[in-house]
């Protein structure tokens, strides 16, 4: 009736009798996970650690951003076995690696710096904010011009979609400060960022490293105090993240037709975060910021 033959019967039967209904419960087919594999535990965990360690550079290869062809060159390098980039995907997958967009850090970047900002200074700063009943606000300068594209479009395959504005170029500059509290102070003007421009902006808690501004620090001691971060780190500012956030959000609602619209524009930008203190202080959420803070 079933189409089974004798000797299929004869082995069920046995095992029956061998185990019981327990031989009969469906078992996985293949090879176990692990098993058969060209690389060993050690092997993979060697391999997984160096990507995450080094770049293609450090170890005697080309490049500074690992691909699967990269990663299978130094599975060769080191074991002398040639996978195929399928392979060292599925290796790559196993071991819990994406393909996310690299962070950027400056090579001019000094590390002891960073390490004495977060663990003396910082801490330092805060304490003596707390006890005068200071508040301390991040500072940084940004300019916007008026051919920056930033953002995208939905439209048809194959059609590139068109974004009508002037064919003039004109820039702004813009000065801004933000706290954790969600205070934020910022001034927008057309002419060159110098040492005059930042002496009109300390009333609003900003400083600058020219002597100029140094001198008008020495004759207002009682309202501002500067510290300046660590050269070539702007992860740790997170005023670096409004910035950001203007140069994101401005060529997507913005069609300036001279400077005076994207001046006008900029403080449009500038009075909306004033008056949302959440965002603001979200602005202090970012990896490194937040560490700093805590």
């Amino acid at each position: 009736m079933f189409q089974v033959s004798l000797k299929a019967v004869d082995n069920w039967w046995a095992k029956w009798l061998a185990s019981g209904r327990e031989a009969f419960v469906a078992q996985p087919r293949g090879r176990r996970v692990g098993e058969h594999q060209v690389l060993d535990a050690v092997e993979q965990q060697a391999i997984r650690q160096a990507l995450l360690d080094h770049r293609p550079c450090d170890l005697g290869l080309a490049g500074q951003l690992w691909t699967r062809a990269g990663v299978g060159d130094l599975i060769a390098k080191l074991y002398r076995v040639r996978l195929t980039e399928q392979g060292v995907g599925k290796y790559l997958r196993r071991w819990g690696l994406s393909l996310p967009a690299p962070g950027k850090a400056a090579v001019e970047q000094d590390p002891e710096a960073v390490r004495v900002w977060h663990e003396e200074t910082w801490p330092a700063i805060r304490a003596k904010a707390k006890a005068e009943g200071g508040e301390v606000l991040f500072a940084d300068q940004v300019g916007v011009r008026s051919n920056q594209v930033a953002g995208r479009t939905w439209g048809a395959k194959g059609c590139t979609p068109v974004v009508r504005r002037t064919g003039n170029r004109f820039s702004v500059n813009a000065m801004s400060a933000i706290s954790t509290k969600g205070r934020m102070h910022f001034m927008v003007f057309t002419e060159t960022f110098d040492a005059d421009v930042m002496c009109r902006f300390l009333d609003r808690l900003a400083a600058h490293r020219s002597c100029k501004v140094r001198a008008w620090l020495a004759d207002h001691l009682d309202r501002i105090e500067l510290h300046f971060l660590p050269s070539y780190s702007p992860e740790l500012n997170p005023d670096e993240l409004v910035n950001a956030d203007l140069k994101r959000s401005l060529p997507m609602h913005s069609r300036a037709r001279d400077q005076a619209q994207l001046a006008a524009e900029t403080r449009r930008f500038f009075h909306r975060r004033q008056r949302q203190p959440h965002i603001v202080r979200g602005y202090f959420g970012g990896p490194h910021v937040r560490y700093i803070l805590e």
